[in-house]
């Protein structure tokens, strides 16, 4: 072999150091190769990852199929629930609440109106069921269920919540229940009252404990109807000022209004005092359970409750 075929067989051998691309730059041999090699793993992995996604898709529907619409609701519910109750106690509004309340209902029991519970002179727990549905009115629902929508709202939140897998009415019975929750830790707070008083450590005298379970239970009844309207005016504002001011007056007007059945007989008199929440829970505090009132306050819940969805479900329209 001559030295020129030789030398022709030796270039064959080696490999460029460079390419020249469409853009007439050189790049180096091993970049080109590399870029290659990733086109052709993007082309194996896009089917893949289509797979993994219809896969997830296929999963969710088969998942609530397996739990069961009902099933999941609750789930849903529950979930929002804790989340909100966990809000509530991760900042000061819980803490004030409670013992604020507890503290002002302490007040009141025993130094206010000369000389309170002391110059009763009996066993009896009336002072605290008067003193109570005030405070829930004035104070306690209006400040717990104020933030329940309107700050979600305001701070833009509540789109984030909405794209979730969730209902609209999952989203309003979670947070009624969180503030529902929060109105009856208070109310078990208030009991350190008569079981310190008449159980330990001190024994003032034998408490009849029947008006003091009816009472409390007209409480929850109260309650319940009251964050179901605190919860509707929350759902048509995005400012909790107004939403709290709103709930205040309209509970307390639902109370005042029962102060005037006395003075109003006859047609008036009954319609006032089929509305008033003060007329409502008075057989409770006395130790009766009126299934009548039991009624009107969940319809009133429930009443609010829906016109809440509707308001929520409003935003589809516009």
């Amino acid at each position: 072999m001559s030295t020129l075929e030789k030398e022709r067989d030796e270039e064959k051998d080696v490999k460029p150091l460079s390419t020249v691309d469409e853009d007439g730059e050189a790049k180096p041999a091993e970049a080109e190769e590399d870029e290659a090699h990733d086109d052709e793993e993007e082309e194996e992995a896009a089917p893949k990852a289509n797979q993994r996604s219809a896969s997830l898709h296929a999963d969710a529907p088969s998942a609530v199929a397996a739990e069961g619409p009902g099933l999941s609701i609750v789930k849903n519910t529950l979930t929002i629930a804790r989340r909100e109750t966990r809000a509530y106690f991760d900042s000061l509004i819980a803490y004030v609440v409670i013992g604020g309340s507890t503290l002002a209902l302490g007040i009141y029991f025993f130094l206010i109106q000369q000389g309170g519970f002391w110059q009763v002179d009996r066993a009896s727990m009336t002072r605290m069921f008067e003193f109570l549905p005030w405070m829930l009115a004035a104070l306690v629902i209006p400040l717990v269920t104020m933030r329940s929508i309107a700050d979600e709202k305001r701070s833009g939140t509540l789109e984030l919540l909405i794209t979730l897998p969730v209902r609209d009415s999952e989203v309003i019975l979670g947070k009624y229940f969180a503030a529902f929750f929060m109105c009856a830790v208070l109310l078990l707070a208030t009991l350190i009252y008569p079981i310190a008083m008449f159980v330990w450590p001190w024994r003032l005298g034998v408490l009849d404990w029947g008006p003091v379970w009816t009472g409390y239970l007209g409480l929850l009844l109260f309650s319940g109807a009251g964050v179901a309207v605190g919860m509707l005016f929350s759902s048509l504002t995005e400012s909790q000022i107004i939403a709290f001011f709103l709930s205040a007056f309209t509970l307390l007007l639902l109370l005042i209004i029962g102060m005037l059945v006395e003075t109003l007989p006859g047609a008036l008199g009954d319609a006032i005092a089929f509305i008033s929440f003060q007329t409502r829970f008075t057989p409770f505090s006395r130790g009766l359970i009126d299934t009548r009132a039991i009624i009107y306050f969940v319809s009133i819940g429930v009443i609010c409750l829906l016109a809440a969805f509707r308001s929520l479900e409003s935003r589809k329209w516009s």
